[in-house]
């Protein structure tokens, strides 16, 4: 654990290494980070840091851990309402996209299978947990809560910096970002449902695409 400091001096330098180490961590890596540009963008010294957090490795800990404590207070999980969970998540990835670029660092030089974090359970227990309660309701479907819970933030990771189709940005315009948002809660809503069928939506008078052949003997218009 890092070793906190006693004064508001002292804490002030603290919460300004965190800041800087995220920002170094999250464009570098753990690899590739470096102390020198942490403590200088902190201003502060190498023996400050170290006094703090021990080593390199060990910063990288408790920023990415906190990293994992904001998503889960900022962004709390309602298990009657996972499509809404998926939403304000796509919008914490907008606010803080270095957020998503720490998890994959890690998951890229520290654990390139099974679970993100050996403490998971930390992170996870009271989200499997009101699944697990929802699905006992019969409001959401059937299976395993973890993939559920997986499923539901891998959906609405979409659009994130780790897309490898299409990384969103908060400069995007607001009609961009309400669009994907409304698709994201209805295709939530719709993988989520108990019955395997979410209520109808607006969404359902789409055509479908692609429309369906003519009958024999006509032409399709243009």
């Amino acid at each position: 654990m890092p070793e906190l400091p006693q004064t508001s001096r002292g804490a002030a330098t603290y919460q300004r290494i965190l800041d800087a180490a995220t920002d170094e961590f999250a464009e570098h890596g753990i690899a590739g980070a470096r102390i020198e540009r942490i403590v200088a963008a902190a201003r502060t010294n190498k023996a400050q840091l170290y006094a703090y957090f021990g080593d390199k490795e060990r910063l990288f800990d408790a920023i990415f851990l906190s990293s994992l404590e904001r998503i889960t207070n900022v962004v709390p999980i309602d298990a009657d309402d996972l499509a809404d969970w998926a939403v304000r998540l796509y919008d914490e990835y907008l606010r803080r996209p270095d957020l998503i670029r720490l998890a994959t660092w890690t998951r890229l030089e520290r654990r390139p299978d099974g679970h993100l974090v050996e403490t998971r359970e930390d992170y996870h227990d009271h989200k499997l947990t009101a699944i697990a309660e929802a699905q006992a309701a019969g409001r959401v479907r059937a299976g395993d809560p973890f993939d559920i819970m997986a499923m539901v933030i891998a959906m609405s990771m979409a659009w994130s910096p780790v897309s490898n189709v299409y990384a969103a940005t908060g400069q995007e315009p607001d009609d961009v970002h309400d669009r994907r948002r409304a698709l994201l809660r209805d295709c939530v809503r719709r993988a989520a449902a108990a019955d395997g069928a979410a209520p109808a939506t607006a969404a359902d008078a789409s055509p479908a695409w692609p429309p369906p052949p003519p009958p024999a003997g006509a032409t399709r218009r243009a």
